[in-house]
């Protein structure tokens, strides 16, 4: 397994991992499918500094098929954390894998590549906001060095519950 940049044409492959989790679970707050417009933009807006990475198997994985037939085990990226310029250097960061490839250490090499990238971009904190009973996201984060700072009660509402967002963080 190793990790690259994303590319346009992983599009497809973003979307068989992102969208069975829009669907069944709450660990992303979308409520609606995307679709390969939707995948396309998102690439896009990580072709510059806020970096997007794909981890790639090998030949024997099996899963979504993205650029140069490649099979993708996983996607991770970095994000603008808010609008105003005083926080620039501040980046908020997503990981998805997979299903058939968790349990594998594939989000640890999304996260510490993406952490990586991010610090060589001249980024200097990293923000984590994870729904609070996707512990396993949690515990990936806390494994690559993130402190639990705080806890927003009940800020999302999916499938008839209310959710907590942990908030972690990592200095660069």
């Amino acid at each position: 397994m190793h990790t690259r940049q994303i590319e346009l044409a992983d599009a497809p492959a973003l979307l068989a991992i992102y969208n069975p989790e829009i669907i069944e679970t709450t660990v992303t707050f979308d409520l609606v499918p995307w679709t390969l417009n939707d995948a396309r933009r998102w690439i896009s807006d990580h072709e510059g500094a806020h970096v997007a990475l794909v981890a790639v198997g090998g030949p024997d994985d099996d899963g979504p098929r993205g650029a140069r037939d490649e099979v993708i085990l996983g996607y991770a990226g970095i994000g603008p954390y808010r609008a105003r310029a005083a926080y620039a250097t501040t980046v908020e960061n997503s990981v998805y894998v997979a299903r058939s490839a968790r349990g594998r250490g594939v989000g640890q090499r999304l996260l510490t590549d993406l952490l990586a990238a991010t610090k060589s971009g001249g980024f200097h904190a990293v923000i984590a906001r994870i729904v609070g009973e996707n512990a396993t996201s949690i515990a990936l984060h806390e494994r690559c060095g993130f402190e639990h700072v705080g806890v927003e009660h009940e800020i999302g509402r999916k499938h008839g519950k209310w959710l907590d967002v942990v908030e972690l963080q990592i200095i660069l």
